[in-house]
């Protein structure tokens, strides 16, 4: 099985990799939130956040390419949401286009509003999988467990982590005996069986759960998830912490005041 690709570059020796999972996990969620609830048209503030994001890049040492290569995989779902809104904001028009009886008008505030939607998806989308990259899922969800998050997410987030390796692994199983039994019979014949196996997977996934939960009983598991690793707050994480408040504050401050 591939089961490396969420933890690749959780060992590297940076300044960001070292910082407590608290510490990232708040620093993050407070950039994510400064993002989304900045100005529509604040594009100047915009990059100063794209900034920030970029200085958090160059602490962690990830390869730009593996961060650029997931962040745009978002892009389409994000694209899918907003393609319409060009189309459906009042305001003054800039350009109309006709798709048979159908007139299409794109409007100055709706072109805005889907570029905010846009920009706020992929720099919050590069927030999140910078915390991903730069931390171990266990460490994490240890972090969300130490943060009060009720167990019932943590376990699912655990179970999550662990197992969906396990169903990727059977779908390509299923995958490559159904390449090697059958040929290409069209588009239908395609979505059939991949509705079949979908199906097949789920009772699969249903039964490894079943089992997985009795083993676990049999074994006194009480819902509590115990790890050797126990974070420890530093000097130099408060300093981090405190940097990325004040250089969010700020960006909001100075964006506000001159309204940029």
């Amino acid at each position: 099985m591939k089961h490396d690709y969420i933890d690749k570059y959780s060992d590297i020796d940076s300044f960001l990799h070292h910082r407590d999972p608290r510490v990232k996990i708040i620093s993050f969620v407070a950039s994510v939130v400064f993002i989304v609830l900045s100005n529509p048209e604040a594009y100047i503030s915009f990059a100063m956040y794209g900034c920030l994001v970029a200085i958090l890049i160059l602490l962690s040492k990830i390869p730009l390419k593996h961060l650029l290569k997931r962040s745009i995989s978002i892009i389409p779902f994000v694209l899918v949401v907003a393609i319409f809104i060009p189309f459906l904001k009042e305001g003054a028009t800039l350009w109309q286009l006709t798709i048979g009886r159908w007139k299409l008008t794109v409007t100055h505030e709706g072109l805005s509003l889907f570029w905010n939607i846009i920009i706020k998806a992929y720099l919050s989308t590069l927030c999140m999988i910078l915390l991903m990259a730069s931390t171990k899922f266990i460490r994490l969800l240890n972090a969300l467990e130490e943060m009060k998050l009720p167990k019932i997410i943590v376990m699912i987030f655990s179970f999550m982590y662990r197992y969906i390796f396990v169903l990727q692994d059977e779908l390509e199983k299923m995958k490559r005996a159904k390449e090697s039994r059958s040929i290409d019979g069209g588009i239908w014949f395609n979505i059939r069986v991949l509705s079949n196996m979908l199906g097949v997977l789920f009772i699969k996934s249903y039964e490894k759960g079943e089992s997985v939960y009795l083993a676990m009983c049999s074994r006194g598991f009480d819902g509590t998830i115990r790890t050797f690793e126990h974070n420890k707050l530093t000097g130099t994480d408060a300093f981090f912490l405190s940097a990325v408040v004040i250089m969010l504050a700020s960006i909001r401050i100075l964006c506000e005041g001159l309204r940029l």
